[in-house]
């Protein structure tokens, strides 16, 4: 029996391309949720149209708004139906990584954010509703043959096994159980799609997408860009900010990064204008395809 195919989709312009160009049997989008009613979605209508989606209370997102525009759009564009997921919340995530409920924020030395709220809840559905082992399509380009052969790497011919949750023990905690997973492919390497071609496909086309598609306070962002992103989402760059100031005394003043806070970013007076194209693809991190 072949297997299922699942289109990993970001809200990005590649893994939406992905989508349009290489349909599969299941598009899934992981959704990054944050219960701090200060950074609430503006749109009420809207918001209760993405709860419905997700089956659970949506207040807000930790990337750019503009995110669930695009896959709105994208749903009505390609005429595909797109599966919503979100695991815990933002708030959730850095809790349980941390001590005594005081909140642990996600660094290089600690990077749980993608694998909290993107890789884990979509393995999870596809568990619970597919048969095991998936073709996944993987939106790396034309140019990112390492990158592809990096997750390759990690398979036993040619799966990737991935810790389920399977159940529940007795006792009330979670019973665990590594399967195959995934096969992972790569359409856009196999046939030589590099970025210039996405972003022409998409001039003409009515889907909306933001300048970036991570977390506004991505810490694998240069700081120079998150000075930028924390001007143009102040409120959500002020959820980073409270995070680590209320988590820096517990954790020996350990910042998300060694030399720079995220309220010194945003109270640095920048020397010189920024526009979205002096940062290139490698300072949004790795959640923004």
């Amino acid at each position: 029996m072949a297997m299922k195919t699942v289109n990993s989709l970001s809200g990005g312009k590649t893994s939406s391309y992905l989508a349009v160009h290489y349909p599969a049997d299941y598009n899934i989008f992981s959704l990054v949720r944050t219960e701090d009613k200060n950074c609430m979605f503006p749109d009420d209508k809207v918001r209760q149209i993405v709860s419905d989606k997700i089956g659970k209370e949506f207040i807000g997102t930790l990337e750019d708004d503009m995110i669930i525009t695009t896959m709105l759009d994208l749903e009505q564009f390609t005429g595909q139906k797109i599966h919503w997921l979100s695991g815990n919340t933002f708030d959730d995530v850095i809790k349980s990584k941390g001590k005594n409920s005081v909140q642990y924020i996600p660094n290089p030395s600690m990077r749980f954010c993608t694998v909290e709220m993107k890789i884990k809840p979509l393995a999870q559905w596809c568990y619970e509703n597919t048969d095991l082992p998936i073709e996944m399509r993987v939106g790396f380009r034309a140019n990112e043959t390492r990158r592809g052969k990096n997750m390759l790497d990690k398979c036993i011919n040619g799966i990737e096994p991935f810790k389920f949750k399977i159940g529940t023990h007795p006792n009330g905690n979670n019973k665990w159980k590594e399967m195959p997973y995934r096969k992972p492919s790569f359409p856009l390497i196999d046939n030589g799609i590099y970025k210039d071609s996405i972003i022409e496909y998409w001039k003409d086309k009515p889907v909306r997408f933001a300048k970036f598609n991570n977390c506004v306070g991505c810490f694998h962002q240069d700081p120079l860009l998150l000075k930028h992103r924390s001007t143009e989402n102040p409120t959500k760059f002020d959820w980073f900010i409270k995070q680590e100031e209320e988590g820096m005394e517990q954790y020996k003043n350990r910042l998300w990064n060694k030399k720079v806070s995220y309220k010194d970013i945003k109270n640095h007076k920048s020397q010189i204008d920024m526009f979205d194209d002096d940062f290139n693809e490698c300072d949004s991190g790795y959640c923004g395809l």
